[in-house]
């Protein structure tokens, strides 16, 4: 299991061991455990995006000395990338010449929607409650990303729209995240 001071040990030796710079995406239970929502996770989900020289060397070699397990994961692996996805990311810092960033909370809260496993749900519940996600800008990003999802043929569109709406609806949101309705053209006047 990977607690905060195991992961913490992990992105700082990752950063020790990069010989030039590069970017690295945490998400999914790393995320959980550094925002406090969970004690442990089973494994750290992570993306390089560029990748720092020598990282796969590094995290091979760290997964066996801190008997860590590593997966090479990110939201848009699952699901269509969120506009503005990347401005969204939380910056964690530097680890020598590394910077390491959680991945942006709404992409990683649709894909566990679309997952729909009772932890991926609850771990978005989280973030609810937390004000990581606003459900009504949740609605927005996933309507945003709609089109695409034909480019993602794991992924039934219908039954992604029904988990959306029944996560707002337990939420408290109506099915269209809160938005005024357009009000509709009558042809015979006011």
């Amino acid at each position: 299991m990977v607690t905060r001071t195991a992961l913490e040990r992990f992105m700082s030796e990752l950063g020790r061991a990069a010989h030039g710079p590069g970017r690295v995406y945490l998400s999914g239970g790393a995320a959980a455990v550094l925002k406090g929502w969970r004690e442990m996770t089973i494994d750290i989900d992570l993306k390089l995006d560029p990748e720092p020289p020598g990282a796969f060397a590094a995290i091979a070699r760290l997964k066996d000395e801190l008997d860590l397990s590593v997966e090479l994961a990110a939201p848009e692996d699952f699901i269509p990338k969120l506009p503005e996805q990347d401005e969204r990311r939380e910056t964690l810092g530097m680890r020598g010449p590394v910077e390491f960033s959680i991945t942006d909370f709404y992409a990683q809260a649709l894909s566990k929607i679309e997952r729909g496993h009772e932890r991926d749900l609850a771990d978005v519940d989280a973030m609810v409650r937390l004000g990581l996600v606003v459900p009504h800008r949740l609605v927005e990003l996933y309507d945003a990303i709609k089109p695409r999802l034909e480019r993602y043929p794991r992924i039934d569109a219908r039954t992604f729209d029904v988990k959306v709406a029944e996560f707002m609806r337990c939420h408290g949101v109506p099915a269209d995240g809160g938005r005024p309705a357009r009000p509709r053209f009558d042809p015979r006047g006011p």
